[in-house]
């Protein structure tokens, strides 16, 4: 059984038991977050789709840690001007296990 949500303007495909890194969320480690925002639900057989989402349905999961992303470098440069510059950043990012996925 697999589900499509949508979480902090990203949509993500999750299935039971599957660790998600999502955008930086503002919960403790071992909170438990609900997922209203469900756009499908397959379980093989049968198809729930949503418009846009699926009413009384959610996507229950557990945060299981907080991190940082690898460092990633923005490089501008414009010819015969002696103009070069480099930055980096890291994205943080929050790691969610899905516990389950609710139907209707």
């Amino acid at each position: 059984m697999y589900a499509i949500v949508s979480l902090q303007g990203f949509q993500y495909r999750v299935q039971n038991d599957e660790v998600v890194r999502v955008p930086a969320l503002e919960s403790e480690v071992g909170a438990e977050i609900t997922i209203p925002n469900v756009h499908l639900i397959s379980d093989g057989e049968d198809l729930l789709v949503g418009r846009p989402t699926i009413e009384s349905a959610a996507v229950r999961a557990e945060v299981v840690g907080h991190g940082r992303g690898p460092k990633i470098l923005v490089g501008k440069f414009k010819r015969r001007k002696d103009y070069r510059r480099r930055r980096g950043h890291r994205t943080n990012f929050t790691e969610l296990r899905i516990k389950e996925i609710v139907r209707p």
